[in-house]
């Protein structure tokens, strides 16, 4: 009893939660190191770590919402131009745009993963040569796949659509190739920034270049008369803009001035081990994003595919919204895991978890329950067709299922990449999503009554298993173990010696 009070002394005489935020992630972990934590004490613990993540969260998820509405307004216009090139814009954003979106994001979760690490663990220098070997890593990615977007028209004939409609999406696609290189270059300068908890300038830089972003979208569409292909060039220079904000904000400020020390020749050295952790990243999130997109298209082939498209689509559309706000406390979290790790604080790693999974839940339990409860006007919003209305309105309870489960995986995900599980993860993707979910969603799509309902269920066979054997593999997960896996990564990565953080767990 008296050794508990003793290392229990730091917290006792904390009465108010102003005090609790001076604590620092040192003297949480010694509190969590010395014997049981008291009931008591859970309250002030989840309050210290809820500040942290909605510091960083808040941010993170006004940068992913405003990053996605400029493709989401950039449809909208192309919708004014016309039907035609409505559906060439569409196509081309899932089967194409999606596919890299896929690719870079991916790649770009081993830098939060890395550079997390190695900020946690106080080695600032190493953390801009990570950068540096990221960008190089996206824009050999970008490289390649220009020749997709080029080409994009009889890729897209290839996948069953009409060649009017292809000839349109090539016409969008081909005006995105300058996005696809601003793309490889924000991916990892945004998760460089969010790994030194500096978040609050991405979103001011996001909202503003969105703000230009419609404005310049609607000089071209009504005022220039450009068509499809100026969308899409606008497009692309609104990602070269909040690529040129990012730079500038790397190079000329004091919050980087540790972090970031200049181009450096050692970028291209060592680029193996990071390169192997890269291409796990990219396969882990590429699962992910291209398991619902798929089952979009396969709804496209069910007997009356403008009813199940229309309808799958625009609940696609709200579990997209759901997933861009998750996603922003996904990135957070995997700040938060990585720079505990990195500092050797495995308890307080442990506490970030538990307090954003809790945290995820109550609120993916209010999304669900705003979903069940304007499932009809939720379709209104997109459609005056009663029965695609119908269809929507059969798929809510569906719908909110998916939200709940949007709401937990995302952040398990978010755990994974903070942690350097990637690898293991693809895995897990492949085996619940394509090779349980998608035929589980084939099978009760096209061999029994539910139609496009058969092939949502699929979705969420898949996405359950998926969160079931995640949540099987961070409650067994040795916290302490992960702090030398983290510092022998951080070691290979970054060139440096961090086997002093390893003698010391």
């Amino acid at each position: 009893m008296g050794e508990e009070s003793e290392y229990q002394t730091p917290l006792l005489e904390l009465d108010s939660h102003s005090r609790i935020r001076d604590l620092s992630s040192v003297t949480i972990e010694e509190f969590l190191e010395h014997g049981p934590v008291a009931v008591r004490w859970w309250p002030r613990l989840v309050a210290w770590e809820s500040r942290l993540l909605w510091i960083l969260s808040g941010s993170s998820i006004i940068v992913s919402v405003a990053t996605f509405m400029l493709s989401f307004v950039t449809q909208m216009f192309s919708g004014h131009l016309g039907a035609l090139e409505l559906a060439g814009a569409s196509i081309a954003n899932v089967g194409i745009q999606g596919l890299a979106y896929g690719i870079m994001l991916g790649m770009a979760s081993a830098v939060q993963t890395v550079c997390g690490q190695a900020y946690g663990a106080k080695k600032y220098s190493s953390m801009g040569i990570i950068c540096q070997r990221a960008i190089i890593l996206h824009l050999g990615a970008a490289f390649l796949l220009t020749f997709l977007y080029w080409f994009s028209g009889p890729v897209l004939i290839a996948i069953g659509q009409t060649e009017s409609i292809a000839e349109q999406g090539e016409i969008f696609a081909r005006g995105l190739i300058p996005q696809l290189y601003a793309f490889a270059l924000s991916c990892p300068m945004q998760r460089f920034l969010q790994a030194q908890n500096i978040v609050n300038p991405l979103a001011y830089m996001s909202v503003a270049v969105f703000l230009v972003h419609i404005l310049l979208s609607w000089i071209v569409v009504y005022v220039l008369e450009y068509g499809l292909l100026g969308v899409a060039l606008t497009l692309s220079f609104s990602w070269w803009l909040f690529v040129i904000l990012n730079g500038l904000y790397i190079v000329l400020s004091p919050s980087c001035k540790e972090t970031w020390t200049g181009l450096s020749v050692s970028a291209f050295t060592g680029i193996w081990p990071y390169f192997k952790l890269t291409v796990s990243s990219a396969v882990m999130l590429c699962l992910e994003i291209w398991y619902s997109q798929g089952l979009v298209l396969v709804s496209g082939l069910l007997p009356d595919p403008t009813v199940s498209l229309d309808s799958i689509s625009i609940c696609m559309n709200y579990l997209n919204w759901d997933m861009q706000f998750m996603l922003g406390l996904s990135a957070s979290t995997s700040v938060r895991v990585g720079n505990e790790l990195g500092a050797g604080h495995p308890k307080v790693a442990k506490l970030s978890v538990m307090v954003v999974n809790g945290t995820s839940i109550v609120i993916s339990i209010i999304f669900s329950a705003i979903v069940l409860i304007f499932r009809v006007g939720l379709s209104k919003l997109f459609t005056t067709d009663k029965e695609v209305i119908e269809a929507v309105s059969d798929l809510t309870p569906l719908l909110a299922i998916s939200v709940f489960l949007n709401g937990i995986q995302p952040i398990l995900s978010g755990v994974a990449i903070g942690s350097g599980w990637q690898a293991t993860v693809a895995y897990v993707n492949l085996a619940t999503y394509y090779v349980i979910g998608l035929p589980i969603g084939c099978v009760l799509g096209f061999k029994t009554s539910l139609g496009v309902a058969g092939i949502w269920w699929g979705m969420i066979a898949g996405v359950l298993l998926q969160t079931i054997t995640l949540i099987i593999l961070t409650a067994r997960t040795n916290w302490d173990t992960e702090v030398q896996n983290a510092a022998e990564r951080l070691k290979k990565s970054a060139n440096e010696d961090f086997s002093g953080l390893v003698e010391a767990i």
